[in-house]
């Protein structure tokens, strides 16, 4: 379809030869000498884009820019001037122009312009695709279970940039072979964990976990003057950190962007109690009988996360005065913003916030939030527009008008599962989705990943029949009564628990404030 360009100058006659290259290349061209008559042919004809002159008889570019977008505030105006005060051009790019020429133009400015502003989706889509097509065969050919953590790392970091770039395309075609080449790799990425998980518990210096987290990542901070908040978004996934990103760039540098890998169970009873405390949990559960509560046990599983962050930090010969903050409800949310100020002179502050796990707990139960966020993009979308407006955002922006270092980091992702797979247990085994815990278990071992000995992975065990086993990839179990309603309910929701790029490689991210 022909594009119709709007062009005001009051010296139109003169850019003839312009107006003669653009409809060569062929473009609809309409001209008008002042601002009143671009306002007028805007609101009576459809116009796709608008070049328009800054300094022209009666109404200005200026105030033609302000009147042309509350009338169409999504049509693009190329303000042209021969004006380069800086005023004149805050003025505009304030205007929301979408881009700034300076006389005397030329036609490879003026087409450049152009494709940029008319052509920037499929220009986008291009340039996407080709990219991906170029690194799709090297991801491919380097995924293996034969890979070390960092490569595995690397792969997801690759895909999570592709996927998003994707997402701003119209490239359905693309977007399936990347989602099918991430299945792949995640099929890899269990295997390697099946393989491997046993020994990686006990490498200490080999692969940086959830028990470790705090002494390597956090504790070497502690020796430098300047405060360290740890802030702990729960459930937050390598894409989501990605997303919000964009909004913490506007305050803070990222000093480093890094993942650690989680520990099974990946959820917030075994990986948190991990991080706060430094140890595996069959370490927490010998060291802190009264403060450790087993799956089938009443009551709240992390109440002493402040408790064995004390610990851990007399055991680090620490003896600095430190917060911890868990926010659970906006009340909570808002005394977070309210005591900034108290926490500055404190060495370590620990903020542990609970929306992206709620969120992901409220997608399954409740229609309306379930179409909210009704893929990997949608979700991303939702935990960006929900931190851009958070008392969490407030508060990172008092954090970040004194030096600091903050570190942001989460205790496990979540993968929206699709396909179901058995389980039989007995009364008390557990309900989450993504592992199981009994002594009266039956599967099919060629569908899991199974632990017979929990103490092998350093999980506590309950009894001695007792057993762990964890969904792979992007399964969850599902017990054979109303098997159909259930496998139905489930499908297409974000859960946690089990094995996958996704709920186990999470983001370490160290950001300091800028212009300090």
């Amino acid at each position: 379809m022909q594009a119709h360009l709007l062009w005001a100058d009051d010296e139109i006659d003169l850019l003839k030869p312009h107006i003669l290259f653009l409809e060569g290349k062929g473009y609809k061209v309409s001209t008008v000498n002042n601002g009143n008559d671009a306002v007028e042919l805007v609101k009576t004809e459809n116009i796709d884009l608008v070049f328009l002159d800054e300094n022209m008889p009666g109404i200005s570019g200026i105030d033609a820019l302000a009147e042309i977008k509350q009338i169409k505030p999504n049509l693009p105006v190329i303000m042209i001037t021969k004006n380069e005060e800086e005023h004149i051009m805050e003025e505009a790019i304030g205007s929301k122009i979408s881009d700034y020429l300076i006389k005397p133009v030329n036609p490879s400015q003026i087409l450049l312009s152009l494709k940029k502003n008319l052509d920037e989706q499929r220009l986008v889509n291009e340039r996407t695709t080709q990219g991906y097509q170029r690194e799709f065969m090297q991801i491919g050919m380097s995924v293996s279970d034969s890979m070390n953590f960092k490569e595995w790392k690397e792969v997801y970091k690759k895909l999570v940039y592709w996927e998003m770039k994707l997402d701003q395309t119209s490239e359905e075609g693309m977007k399936e072979v990347l989602e099918t080449q991430k299945s792949d790799a995640n099929r890899g990425f269990c295997k390697y964990i099946s393989k491997n998980y046993l020994d990686l518990i006990q490498q200490d210096d080999e692969v940086l976990q959830s028990h470790n987290l705090f002494r390597k990542a956090v504790n070497p901070y502690l020796d430098e003057e300047e405060p360290v908040y740890l802030v702990v978004l729960d459930n937050l996934r390598f894409d989501q950190w990605r997303a919000i990103s964009e909004t913490l760039n506007s305050l803070f540098r990222t000093d480093q962007e890094d993942m650690y890998l989680s520990i099974l169970p990946t959820t917030t009873q075994y990986c948190r109690n991990a991080i706060f405390s430094g140890m595996l949990p069959s370490e927490i559960e010998k060291n802190f009988p009264d403060k450790w509560s087993n799956d089938e046990d009443e009551g709240g599983k992390n109440l002493y996360e402040k408790d064995f962050l004390e610990d851990q930090l007399k055991r680090l010969r620490r003896d600095s005065k430190f917060s911890y903050t868990k926010v659970t409800h906006l009340d909570g949310a808002k005394d977070l913003v309210d005591n900034i100020h108290n926490m500055r002179n404190n060495p370590l502050n620990v903020i542990v916030y609970n929306f992206v796990d709620a969120f992901s707990h409220a997608r399954t139960d409740v229609n309306v939030v379930r179409e909210l966020a009704e893929d990997e993009a949608a979700y991303r979308n939702v935990t960006a527009t929900w931190f851009k407006h958070s008392p969490l955002w407030e508060a990172l922006q008092k954090i970040a008008e004194k030096p600091c270092k903050v570190i942001i980091t989460t205790d496990h992702g979540s993968i929206r599962v699709k396909e179901p797979v058995k389980v039989v247990g007995d009364k008390k085994v557990n309900s989450n989705l993504r592992y199981k815990q009994g002594k009266n278990l039956t599967y099919n071992p060629k569908e899991v990943f199974e632990v017979k000995k929990p103490l092998d992975a350093a999980l506590p065990t309950l009894h001695l029949s007792s057993s762990f086993i964890f969904a792979t990839e992007d399964d969850f179990f599902a017990y054979p009564n109303n098997y159909n309603y259930y496998a139905k309910y489930y499908k297409n929701t974000f859960q946690h628990g089990g094995i996958s790029m996704e709920e186990m490689i999470c983001p370490l991210i160290t950001l300091s404030p800028k212009r300090l």
